[in-house]
């Protein structure tokens, strides 16, 4: 068992602190974007081409450095998101009037580009581990993937932590596609199925004969999705998430301080 320690905590604090990093970034002055962005391209540059380059690595260094390289694959999509540079169509906030359909339509053409460069991102990942054995980074991708679109489509049906604040001032007009409710009908499916998985995902690590790849990238991918399941619950439960990540959502609050009349310049949305 203490073989799963160090997977464990590593895991845990790499969630932590990308997600903190990730809305300190994007809760800077606007300027600064077209510097981050580049250097999260580099980056997910780096992490494709590292993803096929550690295909036939194997033990418990292929296991970290694919989780490694998924995360920095998929944080390249979370900040050109918040910053507003791969977003969708519509920028606006959802009409005061509108079918339940077209509500549908309209908060899926806010993120349509978003999705799409997910998807692309997700076909390079299965093409450059393809034939080869370590596809931790693939398979880290995936799980993020399925649990953030849960957790968006868990936000658009009803939650009761809708989590604004972690929004920057330039894409707060996607709160307007949230809705507050105590819990919705997909919520409970949601964290049973992906619960359940993290049983299979822990059994496959501590069955016998597992090597130390499996053993490894199976504990780091349940607790990965575990806490997923974790943030799912915290949508739905009376507790403050944001206190999680105070330190990054620090810039947010700079923000929205110099956006009031008289202490700085306004920031303008995206175009």
């Amino acid at each position: 068992m203490s073989s799963a320690v160090w997977p464990v905590l590593v895991t845990m604090f790499t969630w932590w602190f990308t997600t903190g990093a990730i809305l300190y970034l994007d809760g800077l002055d606007r300027a600064s974007y077209k510097w981050t962005m580049g250097a999260f391209t580099l980056v997910l540059a780096g992490a494709l081409w590292g993803v096929h380059a550690i295909g036939w690595t194997m033990g418990e260094t292929g296991a970290y450095a694919g989780f490694f390289l998924g995360i920095a694959a998929w944080a390249w999509h979370e900040m050109s998101f918040l910053t507003g540079f791969v977003t969708g169509p519509r920028k606006t906030p959802c009409p005061a009037r509108i079918s339940p359909a077209g509500r549908f339509m309209a908060a899926v053409s806010t993120i349509l580009w978003h999705e799409l460069a997910i998807l692309a991102v997700g076909v390079l990942l299965a093409w450059a581990t393809w034939d080869m054995p370590n596809k931790a980074a693939l398979w880290t991708y995936c799980i993020l993937w399925a649990m953030r679109t849960s957790a968006k489509l868990n936000l658009f049906l009803g939650a009761r932590n809708l989590s604004e604040e972690f929004l920057p001032d330039h894409m707060r007009y996607l709160a307007t596609y949230f809705r507050k409710a105590n819990i919705n009908m997909l919520f409970p499916f949601a964290v049973t199925i992906a619960s359940a998985i993290v049983v299979m995902l822990a059994e496959a690590a501590f069955a016998d004969g597992a090597s130390a790849f499996t053993r490894t990238s199976n504990i780091i991918l349940a607790t990965l999705l575990a806490l997923a399941v974790l943030e799912h619950w915290l949508m739905m439960l009376p507790i403050p998430a944001n206190r999680l990540w105070s330190w990054g959502l620090a810039s947010h609050n700079q923000q929205q301080t110099s956006n009031l009349p008289g202490l700085g310049k306004t920031i303008t949305p995206a175009e």
